[in-house]
């Protein structure tokens, strides 16, 4: 069953969901028998807005008209390096706002939360309120989702993404808002440069080290739980090659013994006397290697460790094929592990672990811009909320009303997302979201009859009454949908471009004529039904009777293709 059938079998369980017309389902166009057939070699195709809107999918979330065109004056190549570019800074950025109570949260008269004027940020100020910590948890999130739906013309907020369900943390669990704003900032430094050094940094962030309890390992009492995660889950992992052994874990443990936290200052530090400075001997994989320095060198055997972990070719070769997964498709055969994971392995080693030049060539690759890409995945939770607003430029209060505009952001990022099954910093586990690696579902996982329902009632609510709070209203507007693009009053070229930009296959000419008749036309032959009242409307938009003509059908439009097509729900 391929992506598309998989996803009318959820329609056909909505059987409490009325058709806005009588339209039936788009039908599935293809199979995904493994059916891509481009290899490494660099793209040499069409540069069309077809495939633009399939890289903006993939590398960030949701393809606007806007970006569309601004990338197609490009070539792909230049796109693509474009896109690979890290250009948040933390002055465009900003920082999490303090936008809850104190009073409200029963915070005591002594606590340094007080010091924090409403509207400023926290990240600066330590608390001992649990109550507090749960407020700026909720406010680190709306932050992270903010930067989603303003990100730029870059990669950076995807592979941000990426990494938080690789080197997982929950911030739940960690429960203080400044370490875990220090990992997401972890996170940001590191998500486009070496993977070694990235490694060893989240080795020693604060978040990791409680998460992880390497807090707790000492040469007194040896904890096993980051040393067994750092080989099975964040650079080797569990595959065929991956051979370390329980003493290797073992070693490894007795490595990285002595690290602690300051979480006051949110920062790590090394302890010696709590470190085991005995020879650490590692088996045959690791080459019998033996790591012992004198306590003077101690926090040097970390460097070691790694030495001889990245030494092992399948540290390039799992991570390329987890990246892999995220980014194209979850099925790696045999021919996919020879032809593409392979190389790029070799170029991920080659280059020292570098990241970019990975991504550079697997982007650039004739095998990802494979027509059969188009549509092949399914959107994860934040790449259909994302990409919806992005794509239909919902509108949010101004940041300089910070407490409303959290209070809105909140409606998502504490309220939809969870219920969708991808709370922001929270995956389910130290393993990550279990679609980016769970066979053999994978992005199966993102849907099922909860969450689809869930997903439809999203696009009835934004459709409809949307979300209002404190007099401000979260709406998809469908009449300034119309308005993006470039030929609204043509009722063709309108739903030809509605298919391309919201949807990653191209519905048959039958299926067109019958959406325009329809709803554009309502039931009339004629084009000039929806022109003139299209027109009519440019002409005079102050009247609301010409509004309410074009507003309607386009609602219904707009419902048609976000709510009735299981094509929205891939890329």
């Amino acid at each position: 069953m391929d992506r598309s059938e998989f996803l009318q079998s959820m329609f056909a369980k909505k059987s409490s969901v009325k058709a806005a017309t009588k339209i039936k389902p788009s039908i599935a166009l293809q199979e995904e028998d493994d059916p891509f057939t481009g290899g490494i070699n660099v793209y040499t195709g069409s540069w069309t807005d077809n495939e633009v809107i399939h890289l903006l999918k993939r590398l960030t979330y949701g393809a606007p008209v806007e970006e569309v065109n601004y990338f197609k004056t490009l070539s792909f190549s230049q796109a693509v390096d474009i896109l690979l570019n890290t250009v948040n800074t933390s002055a465009n950025l900003g920082e999490p706002i303090k936008t809850y109570n104190p009073v409200t949260t029963t915070t005591p008269s002594t606590d340094g939360d007080w010091s924090v004027p409403v509207g400023r940020t926290w990240v600066n100020t330590p608390t001992s309120s649990g109550s507090v910590n749960a407020s700026r948890r909720q406010s680190l999130k709306a932050w992270w989702f903010i930067n989603l739906i303003n990100q730029p013309r870059s990669i950076e907020e995807k592979m941000i993404l990426f990494w938080s369900s690789h080197f997982a943390i929950e911030f739940d669990t960690i429960g203080i808002g400044t370490i875990n704003y220090k990992y997401l900032q972890t996170l940001r430094q590191h998500c486009l440069g070496n993977f070694k050094a990235f490694t060893k940094a989240i080795t020693l962030d604060p978040a990791m080290l409680l998460y992880l309890n390497g807090y707790l390992n000492t040469k007194t009492a040896p904890d096993e739980n980051y040393a067994r995660e750092l080989q099975e889950l964040f650079t080797l992992g569990k595959g065929p090659e991956s051979l370390y052994t329980e003493d290797d874990v073992k070693a490894a443990a007795r490595v990285l013994t002595g690290y602690d936290v300051d979480k006051p200052t949110v920062t790590s530090y090394f302890k010696p006397t709590k470190h085991d400075t005995n020879p650490k001997q590692f088996s045959s994989f690791y080459n019998n290697a033996v790591i012992n320095r004198p306590l003077a060198e101690a926090e040097s055997e970390l460097d070691d460790l790694l030495n001889i972990i990245f030494d092992i070719n399948e540290v390039s070769k799992y991570i390329c094929r987890k990246l892999y997964r995220f980014f194209v498709y979850d099925d790696i055969t045999a021919d996919t592990e020879l032809t593409i994971i392979t190389p790029l392995a070799a170029t991920f080693k080659n280059n020292n672990y570098e990241i970019k030049p990975v991504l550079a060539q697997l982007f650039k690759s004739a095998h990802f811009f494979d027509v059969l890409q188009n549509g092949a995945m399914i959107k994860s939770p934040l790449d259909y909320v994302v990409g919806l607003i992005r794509e239909c430029k919902i509108k949010f209060p101004p940041k300089s009303n910070p407490t409303l505009l959290y209070k809105h952001v909140g409606y998502f990022s504490a309220g939809i997302l969870p219920a969708l099954n991808q709370d922001l910093g929270d995956p389910p586990n130290v393993s990550g979201f279990a679609a980016y690696y769970q066979s053999p579902l994978f992005d199966r996982i993102w849907v099922d009859a909860d969450t689809f329902g869930k997903r439809q009632n999203l696009i009835a609510q934004l459709t409809g009454t949307g979300y209002s709070s404190a007099g401000f209203k979260l709406l998809i507007e469908p009449v300034d949908i119309a308005k993006r693009m470039p030929n609204p009053e043509d009722p063709n070229l309108l739903i030809q471009d509605l298919n391309k930009y919201f949807l990653p296959r191209t519905l048959s000419q039958s299926l067109r004529d019958n959406i325009k008749v329809d709803i554009l036309l309502t039931g009339q032959t004629s084009d000039y039904y929806w022109s003139d009242a299209w027109i009519d409307y440019i002409s005079n938009p102050a009247d609301l009777n010409n509004y309410s003509v074009v507003n309607t059908r386009l609602k219904n439009l707009v419902i048609y293709f976000l709510s009735k097509l299981e094509e929205y729900h891939l890329m």
